[in-house]
């Protein structure tokens, strides 16, 4: 019996390569959209650069890319590769939706406004648009206006979840608070896991008296953010369980940088007065600006009371926990340094170093404010001025510790401990001044105007 030999074959030396799969442009740029809405953002940035240099010409990397960027925080980048595609093509509705989304962030309303009427005009059915206008309206106290673009919005699309949370927050702040509250319920029939609906709904129920309703908003609050610090902190408000003494440096950082964005917008919306509150009394005891103060902004925000602290500054410092307010301080300009501190802390490390420190409507996040306000009298050289606002305690029973954290997750004070806290500080009593700080569900938010000042010697 014969046997078969195996044939085996030689492996070449030099063995061809694979052929790699060439992408037409319109392939490659599908690719890159689709790994854009993957968020593989690295890639996705590297193939839409690819193709610009390949088509510059062509508007739809361009834009892209420039969306991409703004979503990655670089919006001024963004803007002008918006810009430029827009430039190439302007009949493309939704460019201008998100050229307007661009310049809202970048603070610049009016411009943001023409670019979302001009999306309207290209594609009146839009709901998404008529949302992005109606929030920018009503920022910009349009309620009429903003009000009709919400109900145009929610009429061509019912089940617009983010439309029905504006329009309850337009209709809340007007005091409509049983029509919001109906947008908000239907928000959540949505999306049952939204955390903004169950935030607002929360703070509705505290603020008309019904903190049972707020406790349960809270705890599904929890239940979709569990580490977030804030819905811990509202709810300490509302079941009195576990209050702290001022509210926990995270609750704090973390409500203002998801605030940062709209924030001056929103205060405006809000009639807030506390900085020209602060600015108006500091003429009162100074009426001569000579621009050779040491003048330290503590909470500073974003910076709201720069423009009116400069005439008396040589130096005007600026400090507040939230980075995201820092960053839009920054922007706005008008101080020579900005710091990122826990306030308490800070004071105590600046030995008299400020002849006038200003903190407007900060300590409504201290219930015990007597450790700032000895360390804000330890910073200051001697003769120099302390001027902060507080919300004011209201209601006839009297409270033992001097303050309360109220149900909204702010702390307001007596007038007998504001005084008192002075006084262990050995600052002499300037003017204690009730006053209006701003409006909230309609209603006013009473406070307390404050200036003290160290001795001279």
């Amino acid at each position: 019996m014969s046997k078969t030999k195996s044939r085996r074959q030689a492996i070449p030396s030099n063995p061809p390569q694979p052929r790699t799969a060439e992408l037409s442009y319109d392939e490659a740029l599908q690719l890159a959209i689709s790994m854009h809405q993957d968020r593989r953002v690295l890639a996705a940035e590297k193939l839409y650069r690819k193709l610009v240099e390949v088509r510059p010409e062509d508007p739809n990397p361009l834009h892209f890319l420039g969306v991409l960027l703004h979503q990655d925080g670089k919006s001024e980048e963004a803007l002008a590769l918006i810009d430029r595609s827009i430039e190439l093509d302007a009949g493309v509705a939704s460019w201008h939706n998100n050229r307007g989304n661009v310049l809202l962030l970048l603070q610049r309303g009016d411009e943001a406004r023409a670019a979302y009427e001009r999306c309207r005009e290209l594609e009146p059915g839009n709901p998404a648009v008529a949302n992005n206008l109606g929030c920018l309206l009503r920022a910009l106290g349009e309620v009429d206006a903003a009000e009709a673009l919400f109900r145009d919005a929610l009429a061509r699309e019912p089940g617009f979840a983010d439309a029905h949370i504006n329009y309850a927050n337009l209709l809340v702040d007007g005091g409509r608070v049983q029509e919001g509250m109906r947008h908000f319920g239907t928000s959540l029939e949505l999306r049952p896991d939204d955390a903004r609906a169950q935030r607002m709904m929360g703070l509705i129920f505290a603020n008309t008296g019904q903190p049972e309703k707020a406790a349960q908003a809270f705890e599904r609050w929890i239940a979709a953010e569990p580490d977030n610090p804030q819905p811990r902190h509202h709810l300490a408000a509302v079941t009195g369980k576990n209050a702290p003494e001022r509210a926990p440096d995270g609750y704090v950082a973390s409500l203002f940088d998801a605030f940062s964005v709209s924030f001056d917008e929103r205060l405006a919306f809000l009639q807030y007065r506390a900085p020209s509150l602060v600015a108006e009394l500091l003429r009162r005891l100074v009426p001569d600006a000579r621009g050779d103060l040491a003048v330290l902004d503590a909470g500073c925000g974003t910076g709201l009371c720069a423009p009116l602290l400069a005439p008396y500054a040589r130096e005007l410092i600026g400090v507040d926990l939230s980075g995201g307010m820092l960053d839009k301080a920054r922007e706005r300009g008008g101080y020579h340094e900005l710091v990122q501190a826990e306030l308490v802390g800070y004071l105590q490390q600046q030995p008299a170093r400020f002849d006038l420190v200003v903190s407007a409507d900060t300590l409504c996040y201290f219930g015990r404010i007597d450790a700032a306000i000895a360390a804000a009298a330890q910073a200051l050289r001697p003769g120099g001025r302390l001027i902060f606002t507080v919300e004011a305690l209201s209601g006839d029973a009297p409270e033992p510790a001097g303050y309360r954290l109220l149900l909204n997750g702010r702390y307001a004070h007596d007038r007998g401990y504001v005084e008192a806290c002075l006084a262990d500080a050995r600052l002499q009593l300037s003017a204690l001044e009730p006053v209006v700080l701003r409006q909230e569900v309609g209603e006013p938010v009473n406070g307390w105007l404050v200036a003290a000042r160290r001795p001279a010697s």
